[in-house]
Order: structure tokens, then C-alpha cells, then sequence
């Protein structure tokens, strides 16, 4: 256990003045965090409508989702941020890119199990499904900014050896954005409707997810 919390301190507060890309074993380290601190949080995301019964499905299926969602995400986004880092000359670099890349996205999901208490605490709150979701963007949206700041640190040494890595960081954030809203559409449900049987997958689960987002924006501000 004390391990796992230096590992996570290192996460979080290292990588502003390294220089070498981390070893196999720290990549392998981060990457177990990631997907044991994505399921917990996935289980609680999934717990909206309660736990027993059929509803225990659903946080299984949530629980499997998010650390599957951030897998997804980030293999359907490397590949082109790959060539790009080529295009412009930096594929000698790119080892300690990816254990940029990957170290924010294993920070996300610690983040994201430290605020899981609050996700749990406003399911106990409301039972308005739309504020459920929302509630839950907006613990994405914080864990996310979190992420930034490590994957910001560890890209200074980067950029400090080459400024175009600089460009580089704010097309991977557009493609991953882009990438990962839309994977989240198609992969929902992720917190579950009281009202409706538990699923996997929605039966339209292909469509706009940018489309849906303003709409649920605008039924809640609607009232």
C-alpha cells in the first residue's frame, strides 16, 4: 500500500524536471492505477438509482466503462498524433510524449476516485437523472483540468528542448476532447436511468453527442 501511494505522489507532483522518458515498469505502474481507480469510480457513477437488484448491473457495467472509455479514447487519438509528432520531427521524443500523455490520464482517474465521495453524496441528494449526468460531467471536467496541470508539467522539459512541442500539446487536447466526448456517447449508459432496464449499450447508440449535451444543458437551465 505504501507503494502504491508513492507511486500516486510521483504521479501527481513529479515530472517537471525529468528528462528521460519513464521505464517500462513506471508505465506499467500507472497503467494498473489507472484502470483500478477508473473502475472505482465507474462503480460509483453507476450506483444512481441504487445498488441491489437489476441495478447492481449497472454498476458493474459503469465500473468496466470508464477505464474503457479513457482506453478507447486515448488508443483512437495516438495514432495521429503519432504521425504528426513525425511530421514535424519530433519522433525521437515521442517515448517521453506517451509517458506524458499517459501520466495525465492516470492522474485523471485518481482525481477522479478523490472526488468520487461527492458523486456519491449528490446521488444521495437528488433523483433527477439529468442533474445525475450533469453532476458527473462536471467531475470530469475538474479531474480533467487536474490532469492538465501533470500533463502540462511533464511537458515542460519538452517544449524547453523544442518549442514545437508546444503546438503539438494543444492539437493532442482538441483530438482528444473531440474524441473522447463522442466515445462517451456511444459507450452510455453510464449512469443509469431508474426508470429504464438496465443495458450495456443504448440501442441508438450511435449519433451526435454534441447535439445531446446542449439539449440536457438546456432542459436543466429550463427547468
Amino acid at each position: 500500500m505504501r507503494g502504491l501511494a508513492l507511486r500516486v505522489d510521483d504521479l501527481l507532483r513529479g515530472g517537471a524536471t525529468e528528462q528521460e522518458a519513464p521505464a517500462v515498469r513506471t508505465l506499467l505502474a500507472w497503467t494498473g492505477i489507472l484502470v483500478g481507480a477508473g473502475l472505482v469510480y465507474g462503480a460509483v457513477m453507476g450506483s444512481f438509482g441504487g445498488v441491489l437488484g437489476e441495478r447492481s448491473l449497472q454498476v458493474l457495467f459503469s465500473a468496466v466503462k470508464v477505464p474503457f472509455l479513457l482506453a478507447v479514447t486515448f488508443g483512437v487519438s495516438l495514432p495521429s498524433f503519432f504521425v504528426m509528432n513525425t511530421l514535424l520531427g519530433l519522433r525521437e521524443d515521442f517515448t517521453r510524449v506517451l509517458g506524458a500523455l499517459l501520466a495525465s490520464q492516470t492522474a485523471l482517474t485518481v482525481v477522479l476516485v478523490a472526488l468520487a465521495p461527492f458523486t456519491g453524496f449528490w446521488y444521495a441528494s437528488t433523483a433527477n437523472h439529468d442533474l445525475a449526468l450533469l453532476f458527473n460531467g462536471a467531475m470530469f471536467a475538474l479531474a480533467s483540468l487536474a490532469a492538465q496541470c501533470v500533463l502540462r508539467r511533464r511537458y515542460g522539459p519538452l517544449i524547453a528542448r523544442n518549442p514545437r512541442h508546444r503546438t503539438l500539446l494543444r492539437v493532442w487536447l482538441g483530438i482528444y476532447v473531440f474524441v473522447g466526448i463522442q466515445m462517451a456517447w456511444v459507450l452510455r449508459p453510464f449512469v443509469g436511468h431508474p426508470d429504464l432496464p438496465v443495458q450495456f449499450f443504448r440501442t441508438d447508440a450511435w449519433g451526435n453527442a454534441y447535439e445531446f449535451v446542449a439539449r440536457l444543458l438546456w432542459r436543466a437551465l429550463a427547468g
